[in-house]
């Protein structure tokens, strides 16, 4: 069971780490990296003890969409059949 729920909002960006942190009662730091939140992960986990928590974020805040990156699909040629 998750230690806590805790908004990505309410974590930090550690530059050093690469990863949004957040305290932990052990003294570390809870910590998720943005290519985990890109494939789904949820739980940050302390390094230094075994307690974790749920992040709670919008995925689609973390991943590359089409229609955010204005890319529209290529127009299909035709092909002559001989």
């Amino acid at each position: 069971m998750s230690y806590d729920d805790v908004e990505i909002e309410d974590m930090e960006w550690n530059e050093e780490l690469k990863a949004f942190t957040y305290p932990c009662p052990c003294g570390d730091l809870f910590h998720i990296t943005k290519d985990e939140l890109k494939i789904g992960e949820e739980i940050a986990r302390c390094p230094s003890c075994s307690l974790y928590i749920t992040v709670i974020y919008n995925m689609e805040d973390f991943t590359e969409q089409k229609s955010k990156m204005n890319i529209k699909p290529a127009k299909q040629q035709p092909v002559a059949v001989v």
